[in-house]
């Protein structure tokens, strides 16, 4: 193992840098208009910051919070910026929260980072360590793992055997790669999301399920991000590969011989079967998923909840179970509702009509017989 094996000793600060209204103008490229000394400390929601916050307002839905706000400086678009109510010190720019993401990095705290390796990881003898390398309390690295230049693994993460990982990788609390899976550069897995593991994948036999084994590899681009308790399986005899820059929120599931294209953003609960391909950018709405063996086209973008059980054209928005086009499905509900609508008289008249027959048959009295 190649590194040097250190006690841990914090490094890093707490990030937060106070800043004038005129220079956050300055740097987000923005016209001033009020108090250029307010002293900025932090950022907050329009409805919570107080005098020394920054906030933003950029949508006409948050007008009346804008008008009660306590804010210090608020960053707006030319559109709100002759309203008369509201925090006098506003900075204008074209689009309010481009100018506050890069705000941003001036006020996160980065979480404390330690050197070194700590005492209680395990590390295999035949693991290579690259330098700059923060690996934490209760982690393991098993045999023949590669860990890139300045990763950070944090307590309790795995690092199966054979692994590669590359520089600036970053692994959560107890996230787990599973072995001869391969992460690029800047990779972040958060707490819990697994990568690698063998799919779901069996041939029913008459003495029981039998599993396949998995050959293929778990192949993680540049600068993918893995929400937390996610998973990603590795291939049964083709490879699942995650394209570089592609985002993964919390609780997702990506099945085996999955190739996801770059770029793309999936929410959470997404669910993708097997086999399936996705082209770059596409962009995949909380609880939607897909079947197996379907593909989605670049630039698509598939609804929240949407059900895809056939193959999805580039560029078109998808929506509904099963899947159609956005309009289509729209369409569709739409006439569902008219059907309602014209549904409803149709039961009044048969109830009417029903009432009148009994109301009949009440009046028909049964002739007596003389005695």
């Amino acid at each position: 193992m190649s590194g040097e094996l250190s006690s841990p000793q914090a490094v890093g600060g707490d990030g937060q840098t106070p800043i004038t209204a005129a220079a956050v103008a300055t740097l987000v490229g923005g016209r001033l208009i009020g108090d250029p000394s307010i002293v900025v400390e932090g950022i907050a929601p329009l409805d919570r910051a107080g005098a020394a916050d920054l906030s933003v307002f950029s949508d006409q839905r948050y007008a009346g919070w804008f008008a009660r706000s306590h804010a210090g400086v608020v960053l707006l678009s030319p559109a709100f910026e002759d309203y008369a109510e509201g925090p006098i010190t506003r900075i204008v720019v074209d689009k309010p929260m481009d100018a506050l993401v890069g705000l941003l990095a001036r006020f996160h705290r980065p979480e404390p980072r330690a050197s070194g390796v700590h005492t209680t990881a395990v590390v295999a003898p035949t693991a290579v360590i690259g330098d700059g390398v923060t690996i934490d309390a209760y982690a393991v690295i098993g045999d023949s793992a590669v860990i890139g230049a300045r990763s950070w693994i944090s307590a309790g993460a795995k690092v199966g055997a054979g692994s590669v990982l590359g520089v600036d990788v970053r692994l959560h609390p107890n996230a787990v790669v599973y072995p001869f899976t391969e992460l690029g550069d800047r990779v972040v897995l958060h707490s819990g999301a697994q990568v690698g593991r063998e799919g779901f994948g069996f041939v029913p036999r008459p003495d029981g399920p039998a599993r396949i084994p998995h050959v293929g590899r778990c192949v993680l681009e540049h600068d993918v991000e893995i929400g937390a308790n996610s998973c990603v399986d590795r291939g049964s005899v083709d490879d699942t590969i995650i394209g570089a820059g592609t985002k993964v929120d919390n609780l997702v599931q990506i099945a085996h011989n999955v190739r996801v294209g770059r770029f793309c953003f999936f929410a959470s609960h997404v669910g993708i079967a097997g086999s399936s391909r996705i082209g770059d950018g596409v962009q995949m709405g909380g609880q939607s998923g897909m079947g197996n063996h379907f593909t989605v086209g670049s630039g698509a973008t598939i609804a929240a909840r949407a059900g895809v059980i056939s193959d999805v054209p580039a560029k078109e928005t998808w929506s509904g179970f099963p899947a159609r086009p956005h309009r289509e499905q729209m369409r569709t509900q739409a006439a569902l509702v008219r059907l309602a609508k014209l549904i409803r008289p149709l039961e009044r008249l048969l109830a009417r009509d029903e009432a009148n027959g009994a109301d009949a048959s009440s009046d028909e009295t049964p002739q007596g017989t003389a005695s």
